[in-house]
C-alpha cells in the first residue's frame, strides 16, 4: 500500500523495483499490477504485475522510500515495514 498523502514523488521504489511501482498523473507512486489500472491500494502479490519480484527487493523498494510512504505487509496481513 502507498500511503498518498506521504507520498512526495521521489521515485526512488521505481529506482529500485521499476516493475512493481510506476507515478502517476499526480506524480504520485503507484503499483503496478497485471490487470487493472495502477493502485496505491493494498495488492496481493500475485497481483502484481511482475510476478518474478521478490519480497526482498518490494521490501528494498520501500525502504528506500524518503517519506516511508510505502507500506508492506506479509501474507497473514501484520504489518512488516515502517
Amino acid at each position: 500500500m502507498i500511503d498518498r498523502n506521504l507520498c512526495i514523488g521521489a521515485a526512488s521504489c521505481i529506482a529500485v523495483a521499476p516493475t512493481g511501482f510506476e507515478l502517476d498523473a499526480e506524480n504520485k507512486a503507484v503499483i503496478r499490477r497485471k490487470a487493472g489500472s495502477p493502485t496505491s491500494e493494498a495488492t496481493d502479490r500475485h497481483d502484481l504485475e511482475d510476478a518474478a519480484i521478490d519480497d526482498d527487493m518490494l521490501l528494498l523498494a520501500a525502504k528506500s522510500c524518503p517519506t516511508q510512504a510505502i507500506i508492506v505487509y506479509d501474507e497473514a496481513g501484520k504489518q512488516v515495514y515502517p
